[in-house]
């Protein structure tokens, strides 16, 4: 095992707690595989909602082949719980789910490597058991501690405790994960992983003391060798970004972070219009999502990021980072150990 073992680390079969986020719509498959190969939980993550979902399942599938083909170590899924007016589950998230659980009944080998399945947006409700009696391990994302009590209540196996700062779809509720995180590890007693913000082994060492288990990185493992589907100016245009570049707008889910650019502006300006068509909004985003990740449009098209990019200056190597991150994080927790004086108190 690693440098860092811990309950996380035990339950998903990884050496490092380390995760890589859902992100997408777009591929994810070769950068998951990275991730797990290098000791962490790799994420394959769904490709976004097309109008024929068989067929999109069928792409989901072929992604989660073949990142089983890349590594033979424990992987995981991302599948948004959607939701429409009503409070219902969407078809997309039933769709989905049921071709990953089917999948995995009928290939043993893909069912031993593909362990761990994450949702989140709205609550997993009935699909809890299904996963469970699946034997994987469920992970939902939360943005609340009221999200995180009725989650563990109802059984999920971890908890993600997603702070206000993280891309993509942020949490609704708007905390941020310095607060957010230690009153959520004080609520519940099963693993609980931070994202949002973390970027390198001081801010995993951070998250360990505030009480989570393991951090989930998005914006980090997008600035990777190892993420070559996505287009050469998505990561560039992160790469560029300073502090104050980002912007959360109204998303697929619910609230949406990304680069300030004209697309992004133009959708806060839509967002308000009353006779606007959510479903083809919502598709709109979607696809604007896609497009800056496959064709490299940063303009005029929804840029997903953290706040964390303006943090980052530089593309990693996934195989090198991910142990290194870890040693980075119990060498902070040992200096800072050696730095107290006295004995620890009963």
């Amino acid at each position: 095992m690693g440098p860092i073992s811990n309950r996380y680390t035990e339950l998903v079969g990884i050496e490092h707690p380390i995760v890589q986020e859902g992100l997408g719509p777009y591929r994810t498959s070769k950068l998951a595989a990275a991730v797990s190969q290098a000791g962490g939980l790799g994420t394959v993550s769904m490709p976004g909602m097309p109008e024929d979902l068989q067929a999109g399942a069928r792409t989901f599938l072929s992604h989660i082949e073949e990142c089983a083909s890349l590594t033979d170590k424990p992987f995981a899924v991302n599948i948004p719980v959607g939701v429409d007016a009503r409070g219902a589950i969407v078809e997309f998230t039933d769709v989905y789910i049921r071709a990953v659980l089917d999948a995995r009944r009928r290939d043993a080998g893909l069912a031993a490597q593909l362990t761990v399945m994450t949702t989140s947006a709205g609550f997993p409700g009935v699909y809890i058991d299904l996963i469970k009696d699946a034997g994987m391990v469920h992970q939902h994302k939360v943005g609340s501690t009221r999200q995180a009590i009725k989650a563990a209540e109802a059984g999920v196996d971890v908890v993600i405790a997603a702070g206000f700062e993280m891309g993509g779809h942020a949490p609704a509720a708007g905390v941020h994960t310095f607060v957010l995180v230690p009153k959520v590890t004080e609520a519940i007693d099963i693993p609980v992983v931070l994202t949002g913000g973390a970027r390198d082994g001081r801010t995993l060492a951070a998250a360990l003391c505030m009480g989570a288990d393991a951090v989930a990185l998005g914006t980090r493992f997008i600035l990777s060798e190892e993420n070559s589907d996505w287009h050469p100016n998505y990561l560039q245009a992160l790469l560029d970004a300073k502090e104050g570049d980002d912007v959360a707008f109204t998303g697929v889910y619910g609230p949406c972070r990304g680069l300030r650019n004209p697309a992004s502006e133009a959708l806060l300006v839509a967002q308000n219009d009353p006779d606007a068509d959510p479903v083809a909004l919502i598709r709109h985003k979607i696809e604007s999502m896609s497009r800056a990740q496959t064709d490299g449009d940063t303009v005029n098209s929804l840029v997903m990021t953290g706040q964390v990019a303006g943090a980052i200056d530089h593309v990693i190597r996934v195989a090198e980072f991910v142990p290194a991150m870890a040693e980075e994080a119990a060498a902070v927790l040992a200096r800072l150990a050696g730095n107290l004086t006295g004995a620890a108190p009963a």
